[in-house]
């Protein structure tokens, strides 16, 4: 009986305890893969990949469709100096030239974000029902005619501006960064410097989407948000009016980059950790 309570004790602990591994708790990938597995629900999980894939391609076709629309204007190039001054073509490689090139890739990310928004919330939930082995989300057009039924047009682009404005802020701030770095901080008489700057580009990149990691995580949540599936209900999940509440409810908790990692779980303030359930409490 001794042995039994003492399984069952709640053990509070940090999150450096949960890096080391001092605690067991498995990974958000891992334990993901291993409940899929458990569960075997095949179908299900291809029919969510299906539409993953089918986000993705459409997201590079309507970027490529998109760079290369004309405006009323002319070109997009063209439109976009005009937006910023009118000025002559700028010098590449100066700052004029890099805030030119992040705004026409800015429009087109933009675009491409709202054409393919819906497919990402049916993903999403298609995804998310796998929490309560619900089969509301069967298909593609099926998962149209539901969200359509339930929500109207606007359930179709649920936690878009979040997503919009994570994606622009991202955007900037990592072509920005990497200006000032290869302006400043490399020399053109260094050795490889095409490498460098190429390199510089990925690392601030990865350091622009650590930045904006809440919004992304804010839009999927409200993506899921109050939809009638269980992973958007409580006790699983909060049920917000707006994104900025969930923001400030993820703020106040101290959950603000809940889920940026593959491998790690962060301890969630002021929750407790039971070993033999390998849950939060």
């Amino acid at each position: 009986m001794q042995n039994t309570s003492s399984r069952l004790m709640e053990k509070q602990v940090s999150s450096k305890d949960l890096v080391q591994g001092s605690v067991l708790a498995p990974s958000a990938l891992s334990c993901t893969a291993k409940l899929c597995r458990d569960v075997r629900n095949k179908a299900h999980l291809r029919r969510a990949s299906i539409l993953l894939d089918v986000s993705v391609h459409t997201d590079s076709r309507a970027r490529v469709r998109c760079l290369r629309c004309q405006s009323p204007w002319g070109p997009l190039h063209h439109f976009t100096l005009e937006v910023l001054g009118g000025q002559q073509k700028a010098v590449e490689g100066s700052l004029q030239h890099v805030v030119n090139e992040t705004t026409k890739e800015m429009i087109a990310r933009s675009c491409a974000t709202i054409v393919t928004h819906p497919f990402h919330v049916i993903t999403l939930r298609c995804m998310v029902q796998f929490i309560g082995r619900e089969t509301k989300y069967s298909g593609v057009f099926d998962s149209i005619i539901t969200v359509y039924r339930e929500e109207g047009i606007l359930g179709f682009f649920a936690g878009l501006i979040p997503r919009l404005l994570g994606d622009v802020l991202s955007l900037w701030i990592c072509n920005l960064l990497a200006h000032l770095i290869n302006t400043y901080a490399i020399d053109d008489s260094m050795s490889h410097t095409g490498e460098i700057k190429n390199c510089s580009q990925a690392v601030t990149g990865f350091f622009a989407s650590m930045l904006t990691y809440p919004f992304v995580l804010v839009s999927n949540l409200m993506a899921v948000n109050n939809c009638g599936l269980a992973g958007g209900l409580p006790p699983y999940a909060s049920v917000y009016p707006t994104w900025v509440d969930c923001w400030r409810h993820l703020s106040r908790e101290g959950n603000m980059s809940r889920g940026n990692s593959l491998f790690f779980r962060k301890l969630p303030a002021g929750k407790m950790y039971a070993i033999d359930q390998k849950r939060f409490f």
